[in-house]
């Protein structure tokens, strides 16, 4: 009784003392130790992505052949003059908005349901095979891979209505600023549009990798407790303030990843460009093309550690708990 007792108490200690990024360079270690996981979160989204980005780019063909660019002046802009510069990229939206409304209207509903089912597709892999490499609650009987993939199609899409608020969100917050300090009346002030641009961006962008886990959190859940979709859900909202204020660390942590990768990349773009007299447009096009490439992978390999840091909490603040419940 002592003994348990004891074993209970240091397990206590352990949680409280645990810190959600502490083992973030290890998850990166098991991360890169095991690149069938970075395949696998590769291989989905560039399912999804090299076919949608070369649809949008055959539909942006067909719209520039309808109003080429120098109808709507975009011949004309000066990097010298951006005040001028800007009425002529207002003009031509003007122009493009009708055309671009009318792709977007079929298009975006077929993004969005392929995008649910290829991710959802993904995910489970993922999740399947980083559950098999740690070897944890071996003592569940697995569900079907397709009954996985047909739970977690529903957690996507709720993810992706919960990026479209925040992204409403932020264009609001954008027009707003717009609206108030660019005016034709008085003198526009562009310091203060440019700081609440940047407020309003980093702000929701803070909001969104704090409080996105508990949609994020869902198909760990889903797939490593057998629970129902519903029941996913309603457990992500109410795991206790310890485990979910540790995945709230770890989504803002990722979400500084993710900045932090973006300036290097933005950095490694810019770096050859007072060289470029001597390397040649096509040689630095095709250097952007690598840093892209280079980039998504990387960004790829912290989602995978993003997923290991949630089912190693998960299993640190529940295993125990559900392996008791069903024993």
């Amino acid at each position: 009784m002592s003994a348990r007792a004891g074993a209970s108490e240091s397990k206590v200690l352990t949680t409280k003392q645990l810190r959600a990024t502490q083992n973030i360079v290890s998850y990166m270690g098991f991360a890169w130790r095991h690149p069938s996981l970075t395949a696998l979160e590769v291989g989905w989204r560039w399912l999804f992505g090299i076919p949608f980005l070369y649809v949008l780019w055959t539909q942006a063909q067909q719209i520039l052949l309808k109003v080429p660019p120098s109808i709507a002046g975009l011949d004309r802009l000066d990097g010298q003059n951006p005040w001028r510069s800007s009425v002529v990229l207002s003009n031509a939206a003007s122009l493009y908005a009708p055309e671009v409304a009318a792709v977007l209207h079929w298009l975006i509903p077929i993004a969005v349901v392929a995008w649910a089912i290829i991710s959802g597709i993904g995910r489970t892999l993922v999740l399947r095979r980083l559950q098999k490499l740690n070897g944890i609650n071996s003592q569940q009987p697995q569900c079907p891979l397709l009954n996985q993939v047909a739970a977690i199609i529903p957690l996507q899409f709720l993810w992706i209505a919960a990026q479209t608020g925040f992204f409403y969100l932020w264009y609001r917050g954008i027009a707003w600023a717009a609206a108030t300090h660019i005016t034709t009346t008085v003198e526009p002030d562009l310091i203060g549009y440019l700081c609440w641009v940047i407020f309003i961006s980093l702000g929701l962008f803070t909001a969104w990798a704090v409080v996105s886990w508990t949609i994020g959190f869902g198909p760990t859940l889903l797939i490593e407790e057998s629970c129902s979709v519903t029941a996913a859900v309603r457990q992500s909202f109410s795991l206790g303030k310890p485990l979910s204020s540790k995945l709230a660390e770890i989504n803002l942590v990722m979400g500084i990843v993710r900045i932090a990768l973006i300036i290097l990349a933005m950095v490694f773009c810019a770096a050859p460009i007072p060289f470029s007299d001597e390397f040649g447009q096509s040689a630095l096009n095709n250097l952007y093309v690598v840093i892209a490439i280079v980039y998504l992978i990387a960004n790829d390999l912290f989602q995978v550690v993003r997923l290991k840091s949630y089912q190693s909490l998960r299993q640190h603040y529940r295993g125990d708990e559900l392996y008791n419940n069903r024993s």
